[in-house]
């Protein structure tokens, strides 16, 4: 703030100190909420390396589901089964995580030949392993999907919290304190002024009585 534009009133004073005291408290809630936000970021960051870990099992489970299948069902019988299995369709809805708005995935299944009822009566046992692994595949994935996306909203929110919290400690209020110091110099200067015109004064009317 420019010298010139400061005020040197009490009431100036009184309304910087006010605005210190919330620049300081607003620089705390925003601390906390960065702390808060870094545990997150940290807590989805470890539960992603358990799926992903789990994801690579999976999906060696789920190649081998289908190597079997054709060993015992026969290729020509897969691509039929696949054929009337529906298509799966992803929606993308939020949620909020911290305050933040993430991304959050749901898969959604098309019209089927191929129900459920059907599945389990009239599809082979190793074509319907086959296909219990590679839905365990696609939810995982999904699943990943989401809290990366999740974690790159999270980090993008830190980085901008971090930011607003060091503009105020190391601008705004180091501003504020400035000018309240200014405010006070400049009231103690005018009231030594005040005062020795006052005993300029005074002397000067003991004199004139005398």
């Amino acid at each position: 703030m420019p010298a010139q534009q400061i005020k040197p009133t009490r009431i100036e004073l009184i309304r910087t100190n006010r605005r210190i005291k919330l620049a300081r408290r607003g620089l705390d809630l925003l601390k906390m909420k960065r702390n808060a936000l870094v545990i997150e970021f940290f807590n989805i960051s470890r539960n992603i390396r358990g799926l992903r870990a789990n994801l690579r099992d999976e999906v060696g489970r789920a190649i081998e589901s289908v190597k079997l299948a054709e060993i015992m069902s026969g290729q020509m019988e897969l691509e039929r089964i696949a054929q009337m299995s529906s298509g799966t369709s992803v929606n993308v809805g939020t949620k909020n995580v911290m305050g933040v708005r993430v991304p959050e995935l749901s898969t959604r299944s098309g019209m089927s030949v191929l129900k459920q009822e059907y599945r389990v009566t009239a599809v082979s046992p190793s074509i319907n392993d086959a296909i219990k692994h590679f839905e365990k595949v696609m939810n995982a994935m999904l699943q990943i999907a989401e809290k990366e996306n999740s974690m790159r909203r999270l980090l993008q929110e830190i980085d901008k919290t971090k930011r607003r919290s060091n503009a105020i400690e190391n601008i705004l209020i180091p501003q504020l304190v400035s000018a309240a110091k200014m405010i006070r110099m400049r009231l103690d200067e005018i009231e030594r002024d005040t005062f020795t015109t006052l005993k300029v004064v005074k002397r000067k009317i003991v004199q004139r009585s005398e």
